[in-house]
């Protein structure tokens, strides 16, 4: 991988803000020319830098009036364990997120629900009966006070 410059340092932070900004859009605010960015853009994306571009849904219009962040611990350390818990993990659409962390749990879940009912079918039913787990513990989001931010680049 190369290393970055301010102007593609300049460019990802500008595709985080808006990745519909065309290459002439883009060209303009950076000083360059259309094939520059568009090279520039190209080798960023084959680099790893971009790893894709997507479109970031309103989750109330879409009835999901329910964040929470659900933490888990397993019965076991073992590679079986894990791999069933991630299988668990792709298996649920409400769960939009997932990381393994160090402490008490293993696991943090970001999960999007419908309401209070479908978060407790989904503790209830899908993660506390699942031989991988142990224990969860959920915290309901009140208020989201900070959208995701883009990546400090």
């Amino acid at each position: 991988m190369s290393k970055l410059d301010p102007t593609d340092l300049a460019l990802l932070r500008a595709l985080q803000r808006d990745a519909d900004l065309t290459t002439h859009a883009l060209s303009e605010s950076l000083n360059l020319s259309a094939s520059q960015v568009g090279r520039r853009r190209q080798r960023l994306e084959t680099e790893g830098y971009i790893t894709g571009y997507r479109a970031r849904l309103d989750a109330g219009k879409l009835d999901l009036t329910v964040q929470a962040f659900i933490q888990v611990q397993t019965t076991a350390h073992t590679p079986e364990t894990h791999k069933s818990f991630l299988r668990l993990t792709e298996l649920q659409p409400e769960i939009i997120a997932a990381w393994t962390l160090t402490g008490e749990a293993d696991y943090l879940l970001r999960v999007f629900c419908t309401d209070l009912a479908a978060l407790n079918r989904l503790v209830q039913d899908r993660l506390l009966p699942h031989p991988a787990v142990a224990r969860v513990q959920s915290q309901i989001v009140m208020d989201q006070i900070k959208e995701d931010a883009p990546l400090p680049a």
